[in-house]
């Protein structure tokens, strides 16, 4: 596997070939935070960089599916690519709007759970919260704490840590990713089956999935499960990486770019 360092251009058009080679079987699958978009200090500040939108309408067009797996809320991703064509799988799995529908499908395995974390965070004193510098985004059954651009990140990051324990004792998952505690209702969802749930249609055996943060190792390590169980036949998982972002990215991908410029260059290669 990879390390920190990029894979070369020559190394990457040869994995990926195969799903150049017969698109109508092949599905390409990305995050959108940190891998499509840059990171920026607030979450409603994300946006595309320019020409994405316009190389995700390509591939539309040339492959048999593209997906958005994100950790936000699926008519959020919907809203900021601006194309009805892909299918987007949003709050990690969580709820599943594809192209035509107008509404997101929630994972009924969450059931009468969906508002625990809103009733937990909805308990805090939100005030030390905030003098903390965490910030609270509502993604309905999930619940996230941001402290990117705090005044302090050390001192929110570990009054997010206080937190976390407490979110476990009262029967919730805690999941860290980039400056970012989700409180998340405990069992369904995931990258990991929100890629399969995707990969379930009918002819694609093929597919790339890129990502930048740790719940996308959890995709990462679903496709090399169905890679060795025969049920594709070829999977490429592209590492975004960055200085803050976790090893495992690396360690766990067959490609590694630097940010989301060196995805874009890989999508625009697979558009043409």
């Amino acid at each position: 596997m990879p390390g920190e360092s990029q894979t070369t251009t020559a190394a990457w058009r040869g994995l990926l070939e195969p799903l150049r080679a017969e698109p109508a079987r092949a599905a390409i699958l990305t995050d959108f935070d940190g891998t499509l978009a840059p990171i920026v200090e607030r979450a409603d500040e994300a946006a595309l960089p320019g020409g994405a939108r316009e190389v995700l309408a390509r591939l539309i067009d040339r492959y048999a599916m593209v997906g958005a797996v994100s950790g936000r809320r699926a008519a959020d991703v919907r809203a900021r690519i601006g194309l009805d064509g892909i299918a987007y799988a949003g709050n990690h799995g969580l709820e599943l709007l594809l192209p035509g529908e107008s509404e997101p499908v929630p994972d009924p395995s969450v059931g009468e759970r969906e508002g625990d974390a809103a009733g937990f965070v909805g308990s805090l004193d939100l005030g030390r919260c905030e003098e903390a510098g965490l910030r609270v985004e509502d993604k309905g059954p999930i619940q996230a704490l941001h402290w990117r651009g705090a005044p302090d990140e050390g001192r929110a990051e570990a009054s997010a840590r206080e937190i976390a324990v407490e979110a476990g004792r009262a029967g919730l998952e805690p999941h860290w990713g980039r400056k970012v505690l989700e409180l998340r209702p405990v069992g369904g969802g995931g990258k990991d089956a929100a890629v399969a749930s995707l990969l379930a249609e009918d002819g694609v055996d093929r597919v790339v999935f890129a990502g930048d943060d740790r719940t996308d190792v959890d995709a990462f390590r679903r496709l090399e499960e169905l890679r060795e169980a025969g049920d594709l036949t070829a999977a490429v998982r592209v590492g975004v990486v960055s200085a803050e972002g976790p090893p495992e990215i690396a360690e766990e991908s067959d490609v590694t770019v630097a940010g989301p410029a060196g995805w874009l260059e890989i999508l625009t290669w697979l558009a043409e």
